[in-house]
């Protein structure tokens, strides 16, 4: 419980009601639509709940289901907006640590059983004492995972959406002109960019990771309906304008770098009060 409540600390009250207010305008917009949704499992109702809020948000717009799809959008992002804060801080932490895992895998560089366990436990230790979770940014690919697959089944499932327009699209078919896997593709790389440049310690993969998924989205977008292309391009381009606030790179090396110089200037002093003793 105490832990909970360091990790509501940490994030912050207005994360947390940017969240609580998202969640009621959820409710709200699936309430307003007084049509009839089937659920018959857990699954099925969560699905209509999806359904609901979107037909809801739609008319909102005189039924304009694109719309509905970028409303409700925007309303999830605002309401995982916590797990991101927390997995952004826990994050930063990691990066801090990074150094200190390097002295950890020089210091045990066998391969043996032994040598791993006893890495891994001082791994354990370092995580702890700096208040790092290493399994935080995982936080919200998990929960993305099943409203991507419930906003997929609400669209599939719903004659109404499935058929319906917006601009030049068929919610219910792919985008023929491609528009939306390139944007989609391109406010991933921005956002993976944003988030990979306040990453002093770079290795290969991570400096491959902007481009490896933007390819990804691009065929996956191409694959899907243009209702899930949609939320892609809207929570995508969301991600990017929340990774440059919450994770600014440039305003994160102008800290490090003065924070390096007070350091440089600290050992100088140091070093010539020890000359001077002489």
């Amino acid at each position: 419980m105490k832990r909970f409540e360091n990790i509501l600390k940490r994030i912050g009250p207005l994360p947390l009601i940017m969240a609580g207010v998202a969640l009621v305008l959820i409710i709200v917009s699936g309430l307003s639509y007084d049509g009839h949704v089937t659920s018959h499992s857990f699954w099925s109702a969560i699905v209509a709940v999806f359904t609901r809020a979107i037909l809801g948000a739609s008319s909102w717009f005189g039924n304009n289901y694109g719309m509905g799809i970028i409303l409700f959008t925007i309303f999830i992002r605002f309401l995982i907006l916590p797990l991101m804060v927390y997995q952004v801080q826990s994050m930063m932490k990691m990066q801090l640590v990074q150094p200190a895992l390097k002295e950890l895998q020089a210091k045990y560089p066998g391969k043996d059983t032994e040598s791993r366990q006893l890495m891994m436990a001082e791994q354990q230790a370092l995580y702890k004492a700096a208040g790092v979770n290493p399994f935080a940014s995982m936080l919200p690919l998990i929960v993305q995972m099943p409203i991507l697959i419930a906003l997929y089944q609400s669209i599939w499932n719903s004659p109404v959406l499935r058929s319906g327009k917006f601009l030049w699209l068929q919610l219910g078919s792919n985008d023929p002109y491609f528009i939306l896997p390139v944007l989609a593709a391109l406010f991933t790389f921005a956002s993976s960019w944003l988030s990979m440049q306040s990453n002093p310690d770079q290795n290969g993969m991570t400096k491959a990771m902007p481009y490896i998924f933007p390819v990804i989205i691009f065929f996956s977008a191409l694959a899907v309906p243009s209702a899930l292309s949609l939320y892609w391009v809207v929570g995508n381009a969301f991600q990017t304008v929340q990774t440059f606030f919450l994770q600014n790179p440039f305003k994160i090396r102008r800290e490090r770098e003065a924070a390096a110089q007070l350091e440089k200037e600290k050992q100088r002093k140091i070093r010539k009060a020890k000359r001077r003793k002489r």
